[in-house]
């Protein structure tokens, strides 16, 4: 979903500033485009530029139902369940799943006691700097936290090796308009 049309806010809003990861309140009559409707959240820009992530339990502050959450869980837990998961999460500002963007360097799923299973995760950001990197990392949390027989969730976030966009899978490319042989100059470190 992407609104060309202003929409104002019919009560006061919780949200997260984009990139800087910090909550605020947007009071009602704010007015507010939809840029992405992506995972479960909203990425928006208000009238006077400054860009937000609302989540779906306030869409009715937008004016919206609040979505339903689908409940096609897997029914066993796999790497295959894993990944489907990861690919609901979305990086606020780039309509781009994190296992698409290259953001996931690394999971794997342990036994614990029983059918228990912990999931570990090392992720990146985009830009080492981005505050939003808490809220992926708890994206991430809790998407995985409702797969079957998972009792615990670590996401570790690294910055080694750098996040660059030859990281990005084909699909990705294609989707944000770049050439799919795109390789960054070696010499260069891209944030």
């Amino acid at each position: 979903m992407n609104s060309e049309k202003s929409i104002t806010l019919r009560r006061d809003c919780d949200a997260i500033e984009i990139p800087s990861g910090a909550h605020r309140t947007l009071p009602a009559g704010t007015g507010v485009r939809i840029m992405q409707s992506l995972g479960g959240s909203y990425s928006v820009t208000t009238d006077i530029g400054a860009m937000y992530r609302i989540d779906a339990q306030n869409s009715d502050a937008l004016g919206l139902a609040v979505p339903q959450e689908a409940q096609n869980l897997p029914a066993e837990l796999n790497e295959s369940s894993v990944r489907e998961q990861l690919k609901t999460v979305f990086d606020p500002e780039i309509p781009v799943n994190v296992v698409d963007l290259g953001l996931i360097y690394a999971c794997s799923i342990t036994p614990l006691q029983g059918s228990a299973r912990r999931i570990d995760v090392k992720m990146t950001i985009t830009a080492p700097g981005c505050g939003m990197a808490n809220v992926l990392k708890a994206d991430v949390e809790g998407k995985l936290a409702r797969l079957p027989n998972v009792k615990e969730v670590n996401v570790e976030v690294v910055f080694d090796p750098p996040w660059n966009p030859a990281m990005m899978s084909d699909a990705a490319k294609l989707q944000l308009g770049m050439d799919t042989d795109y390789e960054p100059d070696p010499r260069l470190r891209v944030l």
